[in-house]
C-alpha cells in the first residue's frame, strides 16, 4: 500500500493535472501510472520527476528498448518491485522477448555477484581502466 494517497484527477491540483495531461499526451494513452498519482501529492516534485523522465527516456544515442532494459536491470538490482514490473511491461512493448529478459537477469546476477566480490576484496581498478580513453581523432 502506498504511503501517500494516489490522487485521482479530481483530487489533484491544477498543476498536477497538467502533468497528468502531458503524461497522457506524451505516451498516447489515457492511463496515468500510480507512481505519478503518488507524486501528485507534491506537484513540484511530480513536475520535476516527469520532466526528467521525459528528458532521459527520450530518443538519443541509446534506443528506447536499451533504455528500458537498463531501467529493468537497475530496478532489479535496487529491488524496486514497482519499477521492475512497470518497466518490464514497457520493455516487452518495445520488443523484449522472454529470452532477452532471462539473459538480462543473468547479467544482473553476474554483475551483482562480481560487484560484491570486488567490494569485499577491495580490488583497486586496473591502471589501464583508471583513465578515460583518449578522444577519437577522426
Amino acid at each position: 500500500m502506498a504511503l501517500l494517497p494516489l490522487l485521482t484527477d479530481q483530487q489533484a491540483s491544477a498543476r498536477a493535472r497538467a502533468v497528468f495531461d502531458d503524461i497522457r499526451a506524451t505516451r498516447g494513452t489515457d492511463y496515468v501510472n500510480d507512481i505519478w498519482r503518488a507524486l501528485a501529492n507534491d506537484p513540484a516534485q511530480l513536475e520535476a520527476t516527469w520532466n526528467e523522465a521525459k528528458r532521459v527516456m527520450a530518443p538519443g544515442a541509446l534506443d528506447a528498448l536499451t533504455k528500458e532494459l537498463v531501467y529493468v536491470a537497475v530496478s532489479a538490482a535496487n529491488n524496486c518491485s514497482y519499477c521492475l514490473h512497470t518497466h518490464t511491461a514497457s520493455a516487452r512493448a518495445k520488443g523484449m522477448s522472454e529470452a532477452m529478459f532471462s539473459e538480462l537477469m543473468q547479467v544482473v546476477y553476474l554483475a551483482s555477484l562480481t560487484n560484491r566480490v570486488a567490494i569485499g576484496l577491495q580490488v583497486e581498478v586496473d591502471q589501464r581502466y583508471a583513465q578515460p580513453p583518449a578522444p577519437d581523432a577522426s
